[in-house]
């Protein structure tokens, strides 16, 4: 699945950045937009989703649920720290102005949102208080961003907070509301697959998945058409009804891919979309500054629709490609550095 979300940033990246103007007109460039949509959402839910599978492994190893939770808030913190040395690496690159320094990215929401939902899994002891908890978690996020766009309050905050809150021109489109109530939406489903814990429970868990999330989406879909009970909304930004189903199409999603990993033909030894799930974030670090930055340029905004995807197309086998040989330096480095041991060692560790 994160596999998956890579490649489907990857196509929001470089559509954007290589459609010629003349062609963001017309309707398959919006399709275009909406796929490239669903990278962001999707790596925010399936960080939710590791949230619980992790701290419930760390929690069974040393008996001590409140230690897990640490363990797995300083992962959100290192994510947040690495959105500031991301930031600054595109600053020294892209020789810009400091103010990007400042400029909220999906990191941004990312470290700080599983921070949160790291310590709300660990105040809670039973799965079913913890789905309570992430559930009402999310619901609050996707209705209080109406709100929330709105208010005339927060225009007295500095830019560079007002930025983390609601989408401030130059600064942000990544923010708290609603894109942080990704990743408790997708602690649910966490929560539930890590309790299942035979292949029957497997089984029932991801149909329900698969079902429950495609009644989610219809709900969504069909509360979309009546007056919004959470203010006034633009249906692709700030709806309620469009977090929820893009929640229901994401759970789904899973269900899916469980069926897929049960196919009954032999699999290859290696596969690209478990490569670059593996490596998703040096994927995200690299592939950024080669879509809009200097490398680039004079593919910006210079491509038909048609050629975008056609280099599309190839940058994405050239990223699995870099995945691959991501794969076989941590292989095979660590094994070539590793001092080899002399025929004298060797004699007195038999003896």
């Amino acid at each position: 699945m994160r596999g998956i979300a890579v490649l489907v940033m990857i196509e929001a990246h470089v559509i954007d950045s290589w459609t010629r103007a003349a062609d963001r007109s017309h309707d398959a460039f919006g399709y275009s937009l909406i796929l490239g949509g669903f990278g962001a959402p999707l790596f925010l839910f399936l960080a939710g989703v590791a949230i619980p599978m992790s701290g419930g492994s760390k929690e069974r190893r040393t008996g001590d649920r409140h230690a897990a939770a640490a363990a797995v808030q300083r992962r959100g913190l290192e994510v947040f720290l690495l959105a500031f040395l991301f930031r600054f690496q595109a600053f020294v690159l892209g020789l810009g102005s400091p103010w990007t320094l400042l400029r909220v990215d999906v990191l941004n929401i990312m470290g700080p949102t599983i921070m949160a939902a790291a310590w709300l899994w660990g105040k809670f002891e039973t799965p079913r208080a913890r789905v309570a908890a992430f559930a009402a978690a999310a619901a609050a996020i996707a209705f209080l961003t109406p709100a929330v766009r709105s208010a005339g309050v927060l225009a007295g905050l500095p830019d560079v907070i007002e930025a983390y809150l609601r989408p401030t021109a130059g600064l942000s489109n990544f923010v708290v509301f609603p894109w942080s109530a990704f990743v408790p939406a997708g602690a649910i489903v966490g929560v539930w697959i890590d309790r299942a814990r035979t292949a029957p429970d497997e089984r029932r868990l991801n149909a329900g998945l698969f079902i429950g999330g495609l009644g989610l989406t219809l709900l969504a879909f069909v509360l979309s058409y009546l007056p919004p009970v959470a203010g006034a909304s633009y249906f692709w930004t700030s709806s309620p009804a469009f977090f929820f189903m893009r929640a229901g199409i994401m759970t789904s999603a899973i269900g899916v891919a469980y069926v897929w990993e049960q196919r009954p033909w032999p699999r290859p030894r290696w596969s690209p979309l478990q490569s670059l799930g593996r490596h998703s974030l040096f994927i995200y670090w690299i592939h950024v500054e080669m879509v809009y930055g200097l490398i680039s340029k004079p593919l910006h905004q210079s491509l038909s629709l048609r050629g975008a995807w056609a280099g599309l197309a190839f940058f994405a086998v050239f990223m699995i490609g870099c995945a691959a040989l991501k794969d076989w330096w941590s292989t095979n480095v660590p094994r070539m550095r590793r001092p080899r041991r002399t025929t004298l060692e060797i004699s007195r560790n038999f003896s």
